[in-house]
Order: structure tokens, then sequence, then C-alpha cells
């Protein structure tokens, strides 16, 4: 997988008002999409809710740029609209918004050779 990247599980008890990147706990799948998660909540934790005392350190590769450069466009200007925060923020913001709902994005940059 990608340097920088990490597959988890998590199980935890279904909480209200529980949102975020592992679904919403109703038992609607077609809710928990990358993209339905996305509109509801965005691609990031904002600062004021992030639960850990500070944010990792974030490595910018150049495959992550190439990656990056093949965004389709509709979705590159609407994730530069909805993607806050620091240059590094920004740029894994955009990645998980051109990228998030492809779980084969590492397959994909491979087959085109970056």
């Amino acid at each position: 997988r990608w340097a920088n990247y990490l597959d988890l599980r998590i199980r935890m008890p279904a909480l209200p008002g529980i949102d975020g990147s592992c679904g919403n706990f109703n038992n609607d799948p077609s809710d928990d999409t990358t993209e339905a998660i996305m509109a509801r909540i965005g691609a990031t934790v904002p600062h004021g809710e992030n639960m850990f005392h500070s944010r990792a350190d974030i490595d910018w590769t150049t495959t992550e740029e190439k990656l990056l450069a093949l965004c389709p466009r509709d979705k590159y200007s609407t994730g530069q609209s909805r993607c806050q925060g620091g240059t590094m923020q920004v740029k894994s913001c955009m990645i998980n918004f051109c990228f998030g709902s492809n779980e084969h994005a590492l397959r994909m940059a491979k087959s085109l050779g970056i």
C-alpha cells in the first residue's frame, strides 16, 4: 500500500448523532458512500472537533502530486472550495475528495505508471 497510508477497522457501539468516515450507524449503507459522507461532514476533521491533542505531520509525495493532477476537473474545483487548512491539509483533503471513493486508488496509480 502507500508508505503513508493506513487501512484499519474500528468497532464501536452506535452513539446518538455520530457521523464520520465510518458512516452514521443508521443501518443504511447507501448513505455511507464517500461522496455522501463528504457532503455531510467534509473530507477532514474540523480543528475544533479533533479528538487527539495534535495532528500528525503530513509528508506529500511526488506520487500523490501526480495522482492529484489526474483529478477530474469538476471534483478538483469542488474539492478546492470544500478543503480548508494549511497547504498539506488541503492537498491531503483534495486526494481524499478526488479519489476517496476509489478503494483501488493505489492499483489505479500503479497502472498509470505513477
